[in-house]
């Protein structure tokens, strides 16, 4: 199939580009000395995270025992679940992923889910790998840090059926500040907290093999932390126009290439001034207060026009799309972006190379 063939509003991944997100990224923690375990939940997509893992990854993060069923159903290994894993049924699931993949690390905050997590994990037969979440100013998850982050490590450690593995610090906060400096300032204010904790951790002999953080936004500041050993980024690998407006170290954030579009048709052309696309808020992400924009397109304007239309009004003469047009555009955000598609469209220029499941999509349990 070639791109005209494609069914619209349809996922495309330009996979040129997407290759050299992977390298460039996989180079960069090679070269600070970071492992690499970048997060699914921007993908959801198990055939991207082999990829992932096969140019350098260790593995890679999920939010969700959805996404890590998924994941390690596919064969994905080195699994790190981000978000708490508390109640009966989610460690019930849990306990199906680790059949798969027993390598699979989970993250603790609270004393009460250490015993339910410790309960379980003995009477399955199983050891379960642990890192202590640590809250470092998101006020999401994870303990406070220093003395009660070290209590509940102790807690762990008390544990027979657990593993500890070290600490987990995300300071999602931090990823989209604007300005690179300012960006830098903020996550280092906030990462001392995890680096303190990791300090004080190591002081009372508890293991720090593990100290797991960063963002897309953040990578090349906190892989400046000696005591931080893996970056958690995720949004590199496909890039969306949220990213592109923080800023980089020499003034555009052009690190990584914008690889994911969202190919659309013009379906109607009432006016001189006014197209209509097939893409409206079913096929972009909506939790910006910015649009899609058209990629190879100029002076066009879109706004959505309800969950199946998108309109796109002339902003320069001559720019009016003819009926059947094919336009791709870049998403605000990438993550529930994707979350909308039940398929990626891998592109080789405008041939079709493959298509890849995203089988975790909707997987938020």
């Amino acid at each position: 199939m070639t791109r005209d063939e494609l069914p619209s509003p349809a996922l495309l991944l330009d996979l040129d580009r997407f290759e050299r997100n992977l390298q460039k990224m996989s180079a960069f923690a090679k070269t600070v000395g970071k492992r690499l375990r970048p997060h699914a939940k921007t993908h959801k997509c198990p055939e991207i995270a082999l990829r992932q893992i096969a140019a350098g990854a260790v593995g890679v993060c999920v939010a969700k025992v959805g996404e890590a069923e998924v994941m390690a159903a596919a064969g994905v290994r080195n699994l790190l679940i981000t978000t708490e894993v508390v109640g009966p049924e989610k460690i019930g699931r849990l306990l199906g992923v680790l059949a798969r993949q027993p390598e699979t690390m989970a993250v603790v905050d609270h004393p009460d889910n250490v015993r339910e997590l410790a309960q379980a994990m003995e009477r399955a037969g199983r050891v379960l790998n642990v890192l202590v979440d640590v809250d470092v100013g998101g006020r999401r998850t994870g303990v406070e840090p220093g003395e009660p982050a070290l209590d509940l490590a102790r807690a762990v450690q008390h544990a027979s059926a657990l593993n500890l593995r070290g600490l987990q610090g995300y300071a999602g906060q931090c990823a989209h500040v604007m300005g690179f400096e300012e960006r830098r300032k903020a996550s280092r204010r906030v990462m001392t907290r995890l680096m303190k904790t990791r300090e004080l951790f190591e002081k009372n002999g508890l293991p720090v093999d593990v100290v797991s953080g960063g963002s897309s936004g953040t990578y090349n500041i906190d892989s400046e932390l000696e005591g931080l050993t893996e970056l958690q980024g995720g949004s590199y690998a496909v890039m969306d126009l949220d990213y592109r407006r923080i800023g980089g170290k020499n003034g555009a954030y052009d690190d990584f290439e914008m690889a994911l579009t969202v190919l659309t048709t013009v379906i109607s052309v009432p006016s001189q001034e006014m197209a209509m696309v097939d893409a409206g808020l079913k096929s972009f992400s909506t939790d910006k207060p910015f649009v899609p924009e058209a990629v190879e397109w100029p002076g066009v304007e879109y706004s959505f026009a309800g969950d199946e239309h998108g309109r796109l009004m002339v902003t320069e003469p001559g720019r009016l799309p003819r009926l059947g047009d094919r336009i791709e555009f870049f998403p605000p955000h990438c993550d529930p972006t994707i979350n909308l598609y039940d398929r990626i469209y891998a592109m080789r220029g405008d041939v079709v190379e493959a298509v890849w499941e995203i089988a975790a999509r909707g997987r938020s349990q």
